[in-house]
């Protein structure tokens, strides 16, 4: 997969359907541990470790647009259910972040955020094994961490992603005309054709936001040869974990156990 010239998307009428950036924050639970990253002069991202075990792999999760890292307090227990500790980023201009997000610097920093997260495991003591997931938005870095560092992650989950930047803003009422990317297959898409580490596809039945067909094409098209689809019956973009909590947790430990 060639580096993209993201700048093309980088526009105030995309980037508007694209991030709801939140300022919410809250103060750091038992056994969580807050970093701020450095991603360029004078912006730090804000990112949250919830810790399981020390010697338990790690999931490096980037979430969905409107969400921020605290929205995950309370489900971070349930990835400690799974046995993972959990290390939530967030976006410039989300939390308790800096700067203002673009696909640009979104892509940029999620290859920052992961050297920093591993240099964290290994500098403070823990397990060095990571898993790399996102949801929604979030499957673009998760997508491009997978791919920069495919011999350093043990698998790639992607939780409601969305298979090219085309699709997604069609879906978001932006006439693919103006999307600026000449690839129809860019990024996620052309990313999972090349990715070979063991992949975990999850998908709502009833996504209306990003529909069921974008997780399924993934899924067709990721190169690895360990690969699984789960799609949650009757789930919606936003209910996805709610709906099919016991199944989305039970893949999620299958997955990662393996």
């Amino acid at each position: 997969m060639h580096r993209i010239d993201y700048s093309a998307l980088d526009r105030p009428e995309i980037l508007a359907f694209v991030f709801y950036p939140r300022n919410d924050f809250t103060g750091t639970p038992p056994g969580a541990h807050d970093y701020r990253i450095s991603v360029d002069e004078d912006v730090s991202i804000s990112c949250r470790l919830h810790v399981f075990e020390a010697d338990s792999p790690s999931v490096l999760y980037f979430h969905g647009n409107g969400e921020v890292v605290s929205d995950y307090d309370d489900i971070a227990p349930m990835y400690a259910g799974t046995g993972l500790n959990l290390f939530v980023a967030d976006y410039r201009g989300y939390g308790a972040s800096q700067g203002r997000p673009t696909l640009s610097n979104t892509i940029a920093d999620a290859g920052v955020v992961f050297e920093a997260f591993a240099g964290i495991l290994q500098r403070e003591g823990y397990c060095t094994d990571i898993f790399v997931m996102g949801r929604s938005l979030g499957s673009l870095s998760a997508v491009e961490v997978a791919y920069r560092h495919q011999d350093r992650v043990k698998g790639l989950i992607i939780e409601s992603g969305f298979a090219a930047f085309s699709s997604l803003l069609s879906h978001l009422g932006i006439p693919p005309g103006v999307v600026g990317v000449d690839d129809p297959e860019a990024p996620n898409l052309a990313g999972v054709r090349a990715i070979e580490v063991p992949t975990l596809v999850i998908h709502g039945e009833h996504d209306q936001l990003i529909p069921v067909s974008e997780g399924e094409a993934l899924f067709r098209g990721s190169a690895a040869a360990d690969k699984k689809l789960l799609i949650i019956t009757g789930a919606d973009h936003n209910d996805i974990m709610w709906t099919g909590r016991e199944e989305y947790f039970r893949a999620i430990r299958e997955f990662t156990s393996a």
